[in-house]
């Protein structure tokens, strides 16, 4: 018996250093990791001894005799990826992680974010180090993506904030939420008050189409959904209309595959989730029968993860709709297909493509219809979005490299929702240089870079505004490690500057500028009171979804105490 890697893995590596006979690949140091869509256990190696599963933050490896049917095909995607890439043991010496000698004292980072990439830091330089760190966020909560991002039906890969919470017990993190650094402090009074400030502030934008009619009523970014469905505060007043029988979204990554899931499968289904409850009850009055996902390439090259694709067959009640037509593919493509060395992932993609082609059909499911090499050209309406116009491309390989060309043959949809889910778009840090082209700040190795490329002392990132918005939640471990070991080197050579002030200074400045401050105790009870609402729903949570909501379970609970 082996234990196998499943849907919900979110790559952050845990379990690899973990295992006692190394059979988790790709490992970090190798190439293949920073693109891989999972990890794989080798079958024939695995000795069943369980160290990954205690390992794994979003519990998603399971023992070969413990699958469901809906994951039962990963034992074979497992076998598959050692079927191409035989395991090897890797004897190269691995560095040292950089431990600063007690001598020095205690380091003080502020880290700025308080998402998977902060989070991940936070807990390297915990484990590493004498240091006193100080969280910032602009939400009154914290995990960012975890909260507000990850579809309400992935309860799994929420279950990461359960690791953040157990490192965070003690009082060497301390949480100032519902600050906004630029806006209540500045990055001068953060360098003032700690040796290091690490800025994990993620991707907030979007990419925008670029089209006519893009900001007609009712065509919207998938930002804007994703975070009203998850009930972020910002988002919570929005309003979609569900009443069209037909919504499309231009973009086939996961989070397109999120919201077509939200939009099809029954909301008594959501009903057992943590989706906000303004979103919730709009669901069940939604009209919407059919979602139409747009894809500017082929099946090939689509942006979903295999996995994420996978799970699709599962739904019930939707049919997964893709014309036969779509998956012609071109000559290289075609060459790409029968090369026996394919990457197992990527033949097993288009394998779930034929397979949902040739699928049944029943009238009276929902449909997610699946359309590939296309691209939306223009929305028309006069007062709101009436169709969507797109155009058939075909894929011209470019010295090796396929892009997408248009042919001039368009077509339209009759739609009354649009929405664009095209990547998402790093925003300027206020005091920091950015790289306009790329979205982050400009780095080396998560060390912030002035224009010129000379560092600037103590000045960090990770995560999405580091490296752009690529990979999954636990890319960022990774990530994360790689900025924590910069900045613990810089504090080892003593090429820090010596702070100017203490914690508690920095608490009573925090205070006098932002009296709504939410700290450990104000999270604790939000989360608790959360908790306690979706225990006697039957749910994980019920959220909070509005800052004055969450501001006030603050207050009225200190008041309790007092």
């Amino acid at each position: 018996m082996a234990y196998v890697i499943t849907q919900r893995c979110c790559n952050d590596a845990s379990c690899v250093s973990e295992c006692p006979v190394d059979c988790i690949r790709p490992t970090p140091d190798q190439p293949e990791f920073a693109t891989t869509e999972m990890l794989y256990i080798d079958p024939d190696t695995c000795i069943d001894c369980g160290a990954c599963v205690d390992a794994c933050p979003v519990e998603a490896i399971f023992s070969e005799d413990d699958l469901t049917a809906s994951l039962a095909r990963y034992r074979d995607i497992n076998a598959a990826y050692f079927q191409r890439h035989p395991l090897e043991s890797n004897f190269e010496p691995i560095t040292a992680p950089t431990r600063p000698p007690k001598t020095l004292g205690t380091l003080r980072v502020a880290i700025v974010g308080a998402g998977p990439a902060a989070c991940y830091a936070a807990d390297e330089l915990l484990r590493r180090a004498d240091v006193e760190i100080e969280m910032f966020d602009r939400l009154p909560t914290p995990y960012g993506l975890v909260r507000a991002g990850v579809a309400p039906d992935h309860a799994g890969t929420k279950t990461v904030a359960e690791l953040f919470e157990t490192a965070f017990r003690r009082d060497t993190l301390q949480y100032h939420l519902n600050v906004e650094i630029g806006t209540h402090l500045t990055h001068t009074e953060l360098r003032n008050h700690h040796h290091a400030v690490l800025y994990a502030v993620g991707a907030s934008s979007d990419r925008r189409m670029n089209i006519d009619g893009e900001d007609l009523p009712g065509s919207h970014s998938a930002t804007e959904f994703v975070a009203w469905y998850n009930g972020h505060p910002d988002y919570a007043d929005r309003t979609f209309d569900l009443s069209n029988e037909r919504a499309v979204i231009v973009g086939n990554g996961n989070v397109a595959l999120d919201i077509a899931r939200v939009l099809t499968v029954d909301p008594d289904t959501l009903a057992k989730t943590d989706i906000a409850d303004h979103a919730l009850a709009a669901l069940r009055e939604s009209g919407i029968r059919e979602v139409v996902v747009l894809g500017r390439r082929g099946p090939l090259q689509a942006a979903y993860t295999t996995p994420e694709f996978l799970a699709l067959t599962h739904l019930h009640g939707v049919d997964i709709i893709i014309d036969d037509t779509d998956l012609t593919l071109d000559h290289t493509s075609q060459a790409l297909l029968d090369d026996p060395d394919i990457e197992p992932s990527l033949k097993l993609k288009y394998t779930l493509a034929q397979e949902y082609a040739a699928g049944p059909r029943n009238p009276n499911n929902k449909r997610i219809v699946f359309r590939y090499l296309a691209s939306p050209t223009r929305i028309h309406g006069e007062q709101r979005v009436q169709s969507l116009e797109f155009v058939h491309n075909e894929l011209i390989d470019d010295n090796g490299h396929l892009t997408a060309q248009p042919t001039g043959h368009t077509e339209t949809l009759d739609t009354g929702l649009v929405l664009r889910s095209i990547g998402y778009k790093g925003t300027p840090v206020p005091d920091l240089p950015f790289d306009d082209a790329r979205g982050v700040v400009p780095n080396h190795h998560g060390r912030v870079t002035d224009t010129d490329g000379t560092p600037i002392p103590g000045v960090y990132v990770s995560g999405w505004i580091k490296r752009g918005p690529r990979g999954v939640i636990g890319s960022n471990r990774v990530d994360s490690e790689e900025t924590v070991e910069q900045l613990l080197a810089d504090f080892t050579a003593g090429a820090l500057p010596t702070p100017a002030a203490d914690r508690e200074a920095l608490t009573a400045l925090v205070r006098s500028r932002r009296p709504e401050v939410v700290d450990r105790a104000g999270w604790r009870t939000i989360d608790r009171l959360e908790r306690e609402a979706g225990a006697a729903a039957g749910r994980p949570r019920v959220k909070l979804t509005t800052r004055q909501q969450l501001l006030d379970a603050v207050i009225d609970s200190a008041a309790a105490t007092t």
